[in-house]
């Protein structure tokens, strides 16, 4: 098969780069996991001196970062392997471990400091889970779904799924399928429900868990997370000369990858890249984007077993590099130039309007099931309007309101990108690849 010379110079430049990550993930504990759903009024702290920021979707989350919710708050965080934390409003986590064992196996512990979350660890691997709340701890080496809430005076588990146990300063408890236990101060011998109690937001939970198991249910990659949004919010398509490319539903011919987004400084790693798309996580770790003639830009997978953990961000479109880093009390510097969905108001009902170049931006994961027959029309059309559904509808914040700091020049570009590697240096600085044009 005929491979333009382009495709070629971003080949050699993926091999480089494997090599490059290898060495970076030999010489590094250090795991990042995804801030992958926000809803409301969901803060950050990365551990930086600066205290809580306004938090958005797909920023990377560290070990020491912690995270909070307010009244109307919620968010999810996704782990390398697709398991999932929720959090209710008025919630906050810290993540206290997210390391590699000398086994390489995943080590990931959570201190749920105040509130109500909700665990759904696929337990993949060998790999540990860990949640501290209260004067108890859950570990889990294996599959479980649970729901953990803690206050200053009291704490309770609902187990879901699987047996687990919790341990606590009076010692170990055995807790079953489907059973609940609630610790208090006064109480030494915390008593066993035979059934679990209902939650305001357990369906929330079970719809998020219902999302992912649908749309990452074929998913063979070590790395899982992001993959259920690539399935939902795009396709996949055989491009000749290019081979395998993904492109998100209803990018318009303007449109690039680079548009909408936030650089935002993490202390120790420099400026890494957020993207402002809701399937925008596994397409800037690794992998290349390119824009092809007639097709235009689209993301082609690869570098599946040298991922390197986003722990250092290489790729960007030629001209568009990570800015330098913010002073202050400012820790993010903001790129918008894409049109998001947007919704209406009418009297009787709220209409949500699907742009074309929109790329995703401002649709939510249930806004509608069926993105692929929308996409069709949007593409004849311009536009669509749908009725949203109430019940899960809420619009992302676009980047320009994010309120973090002033937009970073640069603007469309054309060229292919590889986003796979690490950079030798202690920055998440940009570098190009070669490209089509």
């Amino acid at each position: 098969m005929y491979k333009p010379k382009g495709f070629a110079m971003m080949a050699n430049a993926i091999m480089i780069s494997a090599l490059l990550s290898l060495s970076a993930l030999a010489d590094s504990q250090a795991r990042i996991v995804r801030l992958s759903d926000v809803q409301g009024a969901v803060q950050i702290n990365k551990n930086s001196g600066l205290g809580f920021e306004n938090a958005f979707l797909n920023l990377p989350v560290t070990q020491g970062t912690q995270l909070r919710t307010r009244d109307n708050g919620r968010a999810e965080i996704e782990f390398e392997d697709g398991s999932t934390l929720r959090l209710t409003p008025n919630t906050t986590v810290e993540f206290s471990t997210l390391g590699l064992s000398d086994a390489g196996k995943r080590t990931s512990a959570v201190n749920l400091l105040e509130g109500r979350a909700y665990v759904n660890w696929l337990g993949k691997g060998g790999d540990v889970f860990t949640v501290n709340f209260s004067n108890e701890k859950v570990e889990l080496t294996q599959a479980a779904h649970l729901r953990i809430a803690t206050s200053s005076s009291a704490a309770e588990v609902a187990n879901f799924k699987s047996a687990i146990q919790v341990v606590g300063p009076a010692g170990s408890v055995n807790l079953d399928k489907k059973k609940m236990i609630s610790f208090d101060s006064d109480s030494d011998n915390p008593p066993v429900a035979k059934n679990v109690k209902e939650s305001p937001y357990d369906e929330w939970d079970k719809q998020s868990v219902s999302y992912h198991d649908e749309y990452a249910k074929n998913n063979s990659t070590p790395y899982g997370y992001g993959v259920s949004d690539l399935n939902y919010y795009g396709a996949y398509s055989n491009v000749a000369g290019y081979g395998t490319l993904w492109q998100p539903y209803f990018a318009g011919a303007s449109w690039n990858p680079f548009m909408d987004g936030a650089w935002s400084w993490y202390p120790g790693m420099g400026m890494m890249w957020a993207s402002a798309y809701p399937w925008g996580w596994m397409p800037y770790y690794y992998g290349s984007w390119v824009n092809v003639p007639g097709f235009g830009w689209g993301w082609q997978p690869g570098g599946f077993s040298t991922w390197h953990g986003g722990v250092h961000y290489v790729g960007a479109v030629a001209g568009f590099e990570a800015p330098v880093a913010p002073k202050g009390t400012v820790s993010a510097v903001v790129v918008g130039r894409g049109g998001a969905a947007t919704m209406t108001t009418a009297a009787a009902s709220s209409l949500l309007v699907l742009n074309k170049g929109s790329a995703g931006l401002g649709i939510t994961r249930a806004s509608r099931d069926d993105l692929h027959h929308l996409n069709s029309q949007v593409a004849k059309a311009g536009f669509v309007k749908l009725q949203a559904a109430p019940q899960f509808f809420a619009i992302s914040p676009h980047p320009s309101v994010f309120g973090l700091g002033e937009e970073a020049p640069g603007d469309a570009h054309t060229g292919a990108s590889h986003t796979g590697g690490a950079s030798s240096g202690g920055h998440g600085s940009a570098g190009t690849a070669g490209g089509h044009h």
